[in-house]
């Protein structure tokens, strides 16, 4: 009798344990909104071959169905909210138009305060933490990777020789801070979708637009502009997030799986932003060594370093001040929160506009 019951208390302990022990099973199924297929070396090159690779490299079961999104008809700045609803597994996201929800996510490419590449990985790196909280809480999405299409520079069809030439020029720009920094130069900020570009160039509803030099190539921007300044507002940074709920059906084992394919990616995209825009450039203006794009005759022109440094003062005492008093009514900690990670790793002591 004894026996038996030792056999029965035992079989009951083991249901007991297993029972409380998590179970997972891969979704059946993982909706992926990809990028514009405009940006053809983003999406042909890196990001649709990867998502056709995914399931078998990361050893997982799920179906991957990728579609770019304006394919589906999705516009950049849903693209967070489609993923919080669950519309979307996982999405790549224009992080300045998906801003627009949430202030906080523009504090990774706040226009003007990275430059250049290597600035703006310092800045990602800071505040990848923080602003992982920040999607986690807000909208339900943890980020797997984090990325610049590269300098977003201006093609114009009036010369810009001096900051003084952008007063009275209208120039399309795609975020708040980056419309700000517009404003202090003296210009008209005009917001206008990828798409429209081109024929508000062409007809001058817009004097100047902002975009990669990539983008601005394959977009033909070139054949209704004539001056390329390279001077970069921004870098137009990226991001693949998945929803919550779905990355936690993934066991721990495959969840560190997918985290290394995706940093992965996020390095291909890191090295395709920095090589492209240096030939896209080459090819704009006319180079002899111009590659992988179509080649123009646009005129390359730059700022002086006094007219650099004229663009840096804007930006801490409009740009900076200006982002942190509308981030800050929204979310009361945004500006302190930047500066312990962006301000204290970029030399940023306040925000004061002083």
């Amino acid at each position: 009798m004894r026996t038996h019951l030792k056999f029965l208390l035992g079989c009951l302990a083991a249901t007991a344990t297993f029972a409380s022990s998590p179970s997972f099973a891969d979704p059946a199924n993982l909706k992926v909104l990809g990028n514009f297929t405009g940006n053809k070396k983003q999406v042909d090159l890196v990001e649709r071959p990867f998502f056709t690779e995914l399931a078998e490299k990361a050893g997982i079961s799920s179906k991957v169905n990728y579609s770019p999104m304006d394919l589906v008809n999705v516009n950049a700045s849903d693209a967070l909210r489609l993923l919080r609803s669950g519309a979307f597994d996982i999405a790549s996201v224009q992080i300045g138009m998906a801003a627009r929800d949430n202030p906080f996510l523009e504090g990774i490419d706040i226009a003007g305060v990275a430059t250049n590449l290597e600035d703006q990985r310092t800045v990602m790196e800071a505040i990848r933490e923080e602003f992982d909280k920040e999607t986690q809480k807000n909208f339900n999405a943890k980020v797997l990777t984090l990325w610049p299409f590269g300098p977003q520079i201006l093609f114009c069809n009036k010369p810009i020789s001096s900051t003084k030439d952008f007063d009275g020029k209208k120039v399309r720009t795609f975020t708040a801070s980056m419309a700000d920094l517009a404003e202090g130069l003296g210009a008209s900020p005009v917001t206008l979708a990828f798409s429209e570009v081109y024929l508000a160039l062409q007809r001058g509803v817009a004097d100047c637009g902002i975009t990669a030099a990539s983008a601005g190539n394959s977009g033909k921007w070139p054949e209704v502009t004539n001056y390329l300044l390279p001077l970069a507002f921004s870098n137009s940074m990226q991001g693949h997030f998945i929803n919550l709920d779905v990355w936690n059906e993934f066991s721990e084992e495959q969840q560190k799986t997918l985290e290394a394919e995706f940093e992965q990616m996020e390095k291909d995209m890191w090295d395709l932003a920095a090589n492209v825009a240096e030939d896209a450039i080459l090819c704009n203006t006319g180079s002899d060594d111009c590659e992988d794009h179509t080649q123009y005759t646009m005129e390359y022109q730059e700022l002086s370093e006094e007219e650099t440094e004229t663009f840096k003062e804007i930006v801490l005492t409009k740009v900076l001040p200006d982002w942190a008093e509308n981030c800050n009514s929204i979310i009361p900690d945004c500006s302190e929160r930047w500066l312990a990670t962006v301000g204290e790793a970029m030399g940023f002591d306040s925000i004061d506009g002083k």
